[in-house]
């Protein structure tokens, strides 16, 4: 099931669930409740049945949910019986809880409802501290309560165990009871049956992930707060009551820490003090209503927003709402009537229109403008929908009615619309007709008076009279708006047939009526009364209403729906076409005909037409055309500046076949006109550059490549850059001959913009000695946006994005801005990752103020980067490209190195030192980081992979021909934990699940060899290998602490076949020498390189790094992708570097090229046999050894 859900109800109490990428309401399966009211979470949506009971409906998932009851058994020696149960009388029980004082026997532990189910019997834990213990679970110690150990001694005089015993949650995926049990506080005490519900709370500060806060509401009108929801426990612990100041009717609680609730009179009620410590909050604040004349009815509230319905079924708006005013400030009018409202995770609003009881949404709602623009309804459809209309078509011809070219149906007036009240002039005098409203309407089920809030409070009398015929379209926000003055939109929500009458949607029709119409109704010329064969369903009678009939809903929430301004709806669009609702029914048996015809008259005529012109002899076209635009170049001579030109693609296709192109790039030069060229088939490389003023990207050819200056562009727009980008790397791309999606031995890598980009290896690209120069190698892009990226030579790639979201290659090609051609049609996904955006407060002491933001003149910039050269102040601080998108305000970050205080300070004696959290009598400047997040959303061929956040992750490297059953793959997850994924195949590269392997301290750095060595590195700089990983035991048994290189600490790790490679935090790069099979962790660390960002190590033991401050480079090149020269068997450190394509790089990772160059045949002077050209070298097999030079930790 989606994560994302739009849930909503009818009123005849069937739950829908609406996904953003769909366009149709899928119905709950579960259809033996009829609903009232429902509220949902990711996890979880929680419904009140007609009962007027609680029901719980938990998702389904790979993971189960687990909840594990403990109880020990203790014992006391004594000299005759030993160790036994009879213990003093001044003892625990014996069988208690952890403490002692809770009499805790294995028979007292029941389960908590039907819900629940046991896993298996009670059984002793043998596992103490980690280690396990020497029989039947026992700990010692000298008395109750004391320090147990595992070991027995002289003068251990008791002893204890314990028992486990797990229960699973087994009601997935269906509507579950939630009991009823109260707090032990209120012994004996029920609530009463419940009318109103309500979730949220997930998002309170620090609260741990999976808490929920359910808000009820019962029909007395008291308030209760369901208490320990949580991911092990979703049903809840019991019930508590919330003292209210007065009768309560509904309430709604927003993600964060905001829950409102309405009054019986019309007032509203502020919950405060709500946070992790006190998640039921401490006292309630009176907020008047919207309107004097008016009470509320109903309100939602989400993050920052709250929102009210009046029992004139306006709507209100409350701005000035945050986590510290929960209040607010004054109320806003807005336009539109509603029964209902609801607000989303991300401040979206929902409604149900009191005119027509359709579903609308608030179009326009961003973190600058959270009142939204306008209101536009939903027209999915429901589940059944086409079947149900594709049915009653067919069901209509079968019965003898025959159709040339126009299908007459019944007198619009003999159908009802789905609105309460139906305009006089709909019938058009007609009794026939209206006498047919009448019954039709009569057949429509009566909204009771428990479906809404506002039957319950409304003052039906004290309303205002509703506009007959008034058309409801969404209508532009105002201040203020009077019933008189209805502005209608461009897009009307009820369409007007052409005589000026609402075109009502058909209701029930019985078929014997419809075929009398058809027979003496109206004549068939008239064109309010012709419409096509589609237009005319027949159904049940016990159907609620017809499949071309509005849905009349009851209840709508977006709790569980994460969707925001910028996410691609399908809501508004029905899904079908009006070509197929104006076509006729055919059956398939007269479709394969048609086809089957058509086809023998298109191959018959073109044989035909290729027998006239068989004689004539083939001609040869090439086709030339040329592709023009206006850019800026930047001249890469003194005086270097930007430089208006006229940019020009000709292409061409040869007599061969083959496409060829070349740019031109014309320029004046002292009043002279000049021009550059360059071929198609020489560009290596075309890549988007980081820019804050201009639109630039990057031309990179061999030579250019080795002066280490490309050619640089910049157009106007970031369309314009990115449709010449998708041109030039198609022109590329067939100059090359290269189509579809990468191979399994292609080359990865991500620049610092998050750019994916891949380069197909050629044979002699790992030729000895004359390598293929890597300035050569063609790299071209891939859509999607990642910040690492990992592979393998069977084809599995896995990516990380910004936010540590998990994607694995789908096995497409393009996507982003690569349409078209240049795109797969299939296994392209939407793709979203967000970042935070960094800058730093500076200040000064001095003695009469104290810190101010006056600094010295030789101090940075009081808002700054990181580095303190560049100013950054909040107005001024612009998103990484366009593509982003702000998604919060800027905020204090405590998550700093070093720490912070209460305010997010951090001090130092002056700029730049270290900085430490806590200020000293020699801290004389601090400074405090703010953040900001934002978003970006693309497609590429990737697919999420949930729910673990990563930060890195690592493949098995080995050759083409390997045949794994699973692929070997460890990540580290955001907090440092090492897993191991579980059920990568080649067919399912996603994998199945994770397994957690424990250590000691977070990781931050991991890798796996081609022999199943596993290299890990800790927060703290540390170095680990993992003892006896194999293909049969995949997490190993336990981690070997190896020395770090001297005073340095570690950063990344990357292994390969027999060599293991190195970075540390100050860019060195280091190589671990004696590795062998029978000492595989090594025994030193030699120096290699400097500047070094980060190293991939290859199945073949090749070596390619990004690199920092390459000499002879400019600015341009701060992240080059560089090859080790000369790594041989008898030489794996190499002897030097070929520098490649320079300029912006972060990652690149080369542990999917198994590329092998050919070996030549050379005469043996032994004369025996030669090996074969083309054989592969073997993988040296490694062995875990018994006794192993480092310090172990068990796991």
């Amino acid at each position: 099931m989606p994560s994302s859900l739009l849930w909503a109800v009818d009123v005849f109490g069937r739950v829908y669930s609406l996904s953003p990428t769909s366009q149709q309401w899928d119905l709950c399966k579960d259809a033996q409740l009829e609903i009232k009211r429902i509220t949902a979470t990711q996890q979880c949506c929680w419904a009140i049945a007609c009962d007027h009971q609680i029901y719980l409906n938990v998702y389904a998932s790979d993971v189960p949910i687990r909840y594990q009851e403990e109880t020990y058994e203790n014992q006391r020696w004594n000299p005759m019986d030993g160790f036994s149960d009879r213990l003093l009388p001044s003892d625990r029980w014996q069988w208690s809880d952890v403490t002692g004082l809770k009499h805790q026997p294995l028979d007292s532990f029941q389960l908590p409802s039907d819900n629940w189910e046991w896993e298996a019997d009670w059984y002793v834990d043998e596992n103490f501290g980690g280690e396990a213990t020497e029989k039947a679970g026992w700990t010692y110690a000298i008395d109750f309560p004391a320090s147990y150990t595992k070991d027995k001694k002289w003068n251990s005089c008791v002893r204890r165990r314990r028992w486990i015993r797990f229960r699973r949650y087994k009601a997935r995926d269906t509507w579950a009871k939630v009991s009823e049990q109260v707090s032990s506080e209120l012994p004996g005490s029920l609530p009463d049956p419940f009318s109103d519900i309500s979730c949220g709370g997930w998002e309170i500060t620090e609260e741990p992930m999976g808490q929920i806060s359910l808000w009820a509401v019962t029909l007395q009108g008291k308030v209760w707060f369901r208490e320990g929801i949580h991911h092990q426990n979703p049903e809840g612990s019991a019930w508590v009551e919330v003292q209210c100041p007065g009768e309560v009717v509904q309430i709604s609680c927003g993600p964060g820490d905001l829950v409102w609730a309405v009054m019986w009179e019309g007032h509203l009620l502020v919950r405060e003090g709500i946070g992790r410590d006190c998640p039921k909050g401490t006292s309630w604040a009176v907020v008047q209503s919207p309107s004097p004349e008016f009470g509320a009815i109903h309100v939602a509230v989400g993050i920052n927003v709250v929102w009210a319905v009046t029992k004139d079924r306006k709507v209100w708006f409350r701005r000035g709402i945050n986590s510290h005013n929960p209040c607010g400030s004054g109320w806003i009018s807005m336009v539109g009537e509603m029964v209902m409202i609801d607000v989303g995770v991300n401040d979206q609003v929902w409604g149900i229109s009191s005119e027509d009881r359709a579903v609308y949404f608030r179009q326009g709602v961003t973190s600058s403008e959270l009142s939204g623009k306008a209101w536009k309804a939903l027209t999915s459809l429901r589940d059944g929908d086409r079947s149900s209309s594709r049915s009653s078509a067919g069901s209509l011809a079968s019965a003898g009615c025959f159709f040339s070219n126009e299908v007459t149906v019944q007198n619009q007036g003999s159908v009802t619309s789905d609105m309460d009240m139906e305009p006089e002039g709909a019938t058009g005098g007609n009794p026939d007709a209206k006498e047919q409203a009448d019954a039709s309407k009569r057949r429509l089920p009566k909204v009771t008076s428990d479906s809404f809030i506002s039957e319950l409070v409304s003052d039906r009398e004290g309303q205002p009279e509703k506009h007959e015929g008034t058309a409801v379209a969404p209508i532009p926000e105002e201040e203020a708006e009077t019933e008189q003055e209805v502005k209608v939109a461009p897009a009307v929500v009820l369409s007007l047939s052409p005589s000026g009458r609402p075109d009502h949607h058909w209701s029930n029709v019985d078929l014997e009526e419809a075929q009398g119409r058809l027979a003496g109704g109206r004549p068939a010329s008239d064109p309010g009364d012709s419409c096509s064969l589609s237009s005319v369903a027949t159904y049940n009678l016990d159907e609620p209403y017809g499949a071309d009939d509005h849905p009349i809903w009851a209840w709508v929430n977006g709790g569980s729906c994460a969707v925001d301004s910028h996410s691609q709806l399908n809501w508004f669009n029905s899904g079908v076409s009006s070509a197929q609702s104006m076509s006729l029914s055919v059956s398939p048996a007269q479709t394969a005909a048609w086809r089957k015809q058509i086809f023998e008259q298109l191959s018959e005529r073109s044989k035909r037409e290729m027998e006239n012109f068989r004689h004539y002899e083939q001609a040869v076209e090439q086709a030339v055309w040329v592709k023009k635009g206006t850019m800026q170049w930047w001249r890469d001579w003194k005086p270097y500046k930007w430089v208006d030109v006229h940019f020009a693609l000709e292409q061409f296709c040869g007599t061969d076949g083959n496409k060829e192109g070349i740019i031109f790039i014309y320029y004046t030069f002292n009043e002279e006109k000049k021009y550059l060229h360059t071929f198609i088939n020489e560009v290596t490389i075309l890549v988007p550059v980081l820019s804050d003023s201009k639109h630039t990207f990057a031309i990179y050819t061999p030579e250019r490549t080795k002066q280490r200056w490309p050619i640089r562009l910049a157009v106007s727009t970031e369309q314009e850059m990115h449709d010449w980008l998708a041109l030039l790397s198609v022109s590329c791309c067939d100059s090359r001959g290269i189509q579809g999606p990468p191979s399994k031995q292609a080359i990865w890598s991500v620049t610092c913009k998050g750019d994916v980009f891949v380069s197909e290896p050629a044979p002699s690209l790992e030729a000895s000695p004359y390598p293929m120069p890597c300035d050569q190698m063609y790299w071209h892009q891939i859509g999607g946006h990642l910040h690492v990226i990992e592979c393998n030579s069977l084809g599995v790639v896995w990516g990380i994005g910004y936010d540590h979201t998990a994607w694995v290659y789908t096995g497409g090609y393009g996507g982003g801005f690569f349409q078209g051609l240049a795109s797969s049609t299939d296994n392209i996904y939407t793709q979203t990752d967000t970042k935070s955006v960094y800058i730093y407060e500076n200040q000064r002491w001095n003695p009469v103020t104290g810190y101010t933001n006056r600094g010295l003149p030789t101090d940075r910039y009081m808002w700054s980067d990181a580095s303190g050269l560049q100013e950054c102040t909040k107005e001024n601080t612009k998103l990484p490209s366009p593509q982003w998108a702000w998604v919060n305000d800027w905020t204090i970050d405590y998550n700093v190195s070093g720490g912070t205080d209460k305010e997010g300070w951090q001090y130092a004696a002056d700029f730049p030192t270290s900085f430490h959290g806590s200020k000293t009598l020699k801290d004389f400047v601090r400074r405090r980081r703010w953040a900001r997040k934002c978003k970006l959303t693309t497609t590429g061929p990737w697919k999420e992979v949930p729910p673990i956040p990563l930060s890195e992750i690592t493949i098995l490297p080995c050759m083409a021909a390997s045949k794994l059953e699973h692929v070997p793959l460890w990540a580290i997850s955001s907090k440092g934990d090492v897993l191991c994924r579980l059920g990568v195949t080649l067919q399912a590269p996603a994998g199945t699940s994770w397994l957690h392997v424990g250590t000691d301290q977070p990781f931050k750095s991991i890798s796996i060899g081609s022999a199943h060595q596993v290299w890990a590195i800790a927060r703290d700089g540390s170095v680990f290998y993992r003892g006896s990983v194999s293909p049969q035991n995949l997490a190993g048994d336990c981690w070997y602490h190896i020395p770090s290189p001297p005073r340095q600490k570690l950063k990344q790790v990357s292994v390969g076949r027999t060599s293991v490679y190195a970075v540390d935090e100050n860019g060195n790069l280091w190589f671990r020498q004696g590795l062998t099979p029978s000492y595989p962790q090594g025994s030193s660390w030699e120096h290699i390189s400097t500047n070094v960002r980060k190293v991939s190590v290859g199945p073949l033991d090749q070596v390619w790094i990004i690199a920092d401050k390459v000499q002879g480079s400019h600015s341009l090149s701060c992240g080059t992708v560089c090859r080790r020269l000369g790594v041989q068997p008898m030489e794996p450190k190499g002897l030097s570097w070929d520098y490649g394509i320079g300029g912006g790089w972060e990652h690149i990772t080369v542990r999917g090229n198994s590329t092998e160059a050919p070996r030549i045949n050379m005469p043996s002077m032994l004369g025996g046999p030669t090996p074969a050209s083309g054989t592969p070298r073997s993988t040296p097999p490694v062995s875990i050894p018994d006794v192993m030079n480092g310090n172990a930790v068990r796991s």
